[in-house]
């Protein structure tokens, strides 16, 4: 039985805007295995963020494969998919995207809920593991009332909940100070450990690219490992 949690083969992207075609991947290949730690790097408009929202089926490939523990997720219906990365994958960007008028409990236990979990029980799932990235002090408040760093927490925890097998981050420190920054990576790498969940991050940053164990660049739409 493959190990590979994602499997991308072939991935090629291009947009086509006023008669011009850009081409922004080229022959992607990819295949990321439970608990692997890869970091993709890359210049601003390398193309970076496209192939994570490719890998994640949020965006499609103009041609080429995703298989997502087996699973074409560009090839399914547009539920299947979506239930599929609900409980497959976990999203961390550079913004939180948490929603402003729910608390951070309830913003955490929103995956569950939309995987079918009773309100009460994903709450105290989502309580449990708010405790272990420090915000038990913090369950009732809002987005509003979070520093930048308890809100990537919070968003942190809420890509988690599911325990899914690849977590797919998006710059997701870019827009904290380096402390909190180090703290948040490091929450990462110990989540990564504990749950065995693979982290595939899109990072400027060559220090925290660094500590990853595979690091691959994006360059002219070609990976290069």
């Amino acid at each position: 039985m493959s190990n590979a949690v994602i499997a991308a083969s072939n991935l090629s992207k291009s947009f086509t805007d006023g008669g011009l075609e850009t081409h922004v991947l080229e022959g992607v290949n990819l295949t990321v295995n439970k608990g692997d730690r890869l970091a993709i790097v890359g210049s601003s408009g390398s193309g970076k963020s496209t192939l994570l929202h490719i890998l994640g089926g949020l965006d499609t490939p103009t041609q080429g494969q995703v298989l997502v523990n087996g699973q074409d997720i560009h090839a399914m219906k547009s539920h299947a998919s979506s239930r599929l990365r609900n409980q497959q994958l976990g999203f961390v960007y550079q913004f939180h995207h948490l929603l402003p008028e729910f608390t951070a409990v309830e913003n955490v236990a929103m995956p569950l809920v939309i995987g079918g979990k009773s309100p009460k029980a994903a709450q105290q799932q989502a309580r449990d593991l708010l405790e272990r990235v420090g915000l038990g002090h913090r369950l009732e408040h809002k987005p509003s009332e979070l520093s930048g760093g308890e809100r990537q927490r919070a968003a942190l925890a809420r890509a988690l909940i599911t325990e899914p097998a690849c977590l797919l981050a998006d710059e997701p420190t870019g827009n904290l100070d380096h402390r909190t920054a180090q703290s948040i990576f490091d929450l990462l790498l110990e989540l990564n450990t504990d749950l065995g969940t693979a982290l595939v991050i899109v990072t400027h940053d060559t220090e925290l690219a660094a500590k990853m164990d595979k690091v691959s660049t994006l360059l002219d739409g070609v990976l290069q490992s």
